[in-house]
């Protein structure tokens, strides 16, 4: 990691990181993958590392921190197991963040402290059955009854859905009105008329659940609307946009593990009367993914550092986010490749990767909509 990009605080955090993802993280990370089994120790052990306040307000028992110390923790949480990075981000920067950046006095208090600590676990509630990409399309119904209102509708591929206690759900005052319409909720898991239906059959990141949320004249008390109500989407792209940082960062740690795991079996593996490492066709692998893998770094690095400076970044989280995921696809196909047959195989860690990597491009927004954002950044 280049160090002009970090200053010794960021380096010393990255290093505390990566010792705990290394003893803590990557032990574990096939065994969980083929279980699908929820790593409540790895997040209780982030949790006390004070990772799952990180960029919270300390007011409620946050961390506190940048968006550049975020990413850093990201990228390294992914690197030592994705599936731990997905539900790490999903509760902290959809679920946590969302309440913390606006939530009332009252919700704040009520929420944060036990999503910081990790007590409860948090999900976010958006992707429909013919709404995710658009999010304007969204169709889950917060209709007026009386003094509150009543929710009505499904969302799908929820992460954290299975184990979170809290949640902050999209949807929208009046379908008609599309993006006008947009309003998000915090919602507790016993609510009454609300299923919580678990997903299986997922490609990769398979230590992180799935579900779907069924919602049935569920009861919502005005004290559980975000924001006032007020310019709905555009909290909740604010949201997604600070979001995607994040996930960029996870596709750079994924990349990374990639890297990590092809140098040293190209190193060990022999073919031909040498190393594999000695071939050009893996030496130019190998190069191509370092040198990329340096390029997402330093505009993930980028777009923080623009969040943090409270400089317009909409542009270079899309960036960001669009050429890490990328990355972190190539790099993983290159590390099966470099790995042969036993790349094919899991629980190879190359295989793994290859599995975990592809939902990058697909979720915070898939890589077409990321183009698209930056285009009409582009030519403003």
């Amino acid at each position: 990691m280049s160090d002009f990009m970090f200053t010794d605080e960021d380096l010393l955090i990255r290093k505390e990181i990566r010792r705990f993802a290394i003893s803590e993280l990557e032990p574990y990370a096939s065994t969980i993958d083929s279980s699908g089994e929820f790593p409540k120790n790895n997040i209780n052990g982030l949790a006390k590392l004070g990772l799952t306040g990180l960029t919270i307000d300390e007011k409620y028992g946050g961390a506190g921190g940048t968006s550049k110390h975020l990413a850093i923790v990201a990228e390294e949480i992914a690197r030592g197991c994705g599936a731990t990075s997905v539900i790490f981000l999903a509760h902290l920067s959809l679920c946590a963040q969302f309440i913390n950046t606006y939530g009332t006095e009252e919700q704040k208090l009520k929420y944060l402290p036990d999503l910081v600590s990790a007590k409860s676990i948090g999900a976010f509630g958006l992707t429909e059955p013919n709404a995710g990409s658009d999010s304007a399309k969204i169709s889950t119904y917060l209709r007026k009854k009386g003094d509150g209102y009543l929710l009505n509708g499904t969302k799908l591929y929820i992460t954290n859905a299975k184990e979170a206690d809290t949640f902050v759900i999209i949807a929208n005052r009046d379908p008609q009105l599309k993006r006008n319409g947009i309003v998000s909720i915090i919602l507790e898991r016993d609510a009454e008329g609300f299923t919580i239906n678990p997903q299986s059959g997922k490609m990769g990141m398979r230590a992180s659940s799935t579900a779907e949320l069924v919602f049935n004249d569920t009861p919502v008390s005005e004290n559980n609307i975000l924001g006032n109500g007020i310019d709905g989407f555009k909290k909740l792209m604010d949201i997604l946009n600070g979001s995607r940082i994040g996930i960029a960062a996870q596709g750079v740690g994924l990349a990374q593990a990639a890297y990590d795991v092809s140098v040293s079996y190209a190193k060990q593996r022999s073919a031909f009367g040498g190393k594999l490492s000695e071939f050009q066709s893996i030496q130019w692998m190998i190069a191509d993914m370092a040198t990329e893998i340096e390029a997402s770094r330093m505009l993930v690095c980028k777009a923080a550092g623009y969040k943090d400076e409270g400089v317009k970044y909409v542009k270079e989280a899309s960036m960001a986010k669009l050429l890490s995921s990328k990355v972190a696809v190539e790099s993983a196909n290159k590390a099966v490749q470099i790995h042969g047959g036993a790349g094919y195989f899991s629980p190879t860690v190359a295989e793994r990767l290859y599995r975990d990597s592809k939902v990058t491009e697909i979720y915070e927004g898939t890589s077409e909509i990321q183009r698209m954002i930056i285009a009409k950044e582009c030519l403003k």
